[in-house]
């Protein structure tokens, strides 16, 4: 089992596109099961390559849902569709979300409630997963970690102003800043 360091908000990784993955080899496996421990270790219910600090459109994600059934998988390469998002106010319960590179911290976010994931798996072959609710939001969430976004990029005033002052109050602002799962203590995300 090997943790990695997650990368926080300032970093450039987290902040660039990242890249296709074009080999599918020992080391894409290694990157893979060292994410699903490091995801675990967090706690959290995805994690994408950019936030431990490698620069490749895959992300890895494990969610029980409220019947019991777990969703987990590595989408790499994804293509993500989603449903037009509600035209409607945040609801500080029901959109709350949270972010492992945001560590500690939990922002209401509107997404879109249903989804469409076509990407492929550590083999190399496709899948596809149609996905409502949560796992709908954790799929756009990790989504756009590999365009180079966080969900603190999308939240709206006041929200975005609180995230700005935390994000200052902590020196999250360059290179380098990362916390251990583990080791250092925030509560989990995505």
């Amino acid at each position: 089992m090997t943790v990695l360091p997650i990368r926080i908000s300032g970093d450039p990784v987290l902040h660039s596109p990242a890249v296709a993955v074009t080999e599918f080899d020992d080391e894409l496996r290694t990157l893979v099961s060292d994410m699903i421990d490091t995801m675990h270790a967090a706690p959290g219910v995805g994690l994408a390559a950019p936030q431990v600090g490698v620069s490749l459109r895959l992300f890895v994600y494990e969610y029980t849902d409220s019947d019991g059934l777990v969703h987990s998988g590595t989408a790499i390469n994804p293509v993500l569709l989603v449903s037009p998002p509600p035209v409607a106010d945040t609801d500080d319960d029901a959109d709350e979300e949270g972010c492992l590179s945001f560590p500690g911290e939990r922002f209401p976010l509107l997404r879109s409630s249903d989804a469409l994931l076509t990407a492929v798996d550590i083999d190399g072959k496709p899948f596809e997963v149609r996905a409502s609710g949560w796992l709908a939001r954790i799929f756009q969430h990790e989504y756009d970690h590999l365009d180079g976004y966080l969900y603190v990029d999308r939240l709206e005033y006041p929200y975005s102003k609180a995230a700005t002052k935390i994000a200052r109050k902590r020196s999250w602002s360059g290179p380098g800043s990362s916390w251990m799962p583990g080791v250092d203590t925030f509560e989990g995300g995505a």
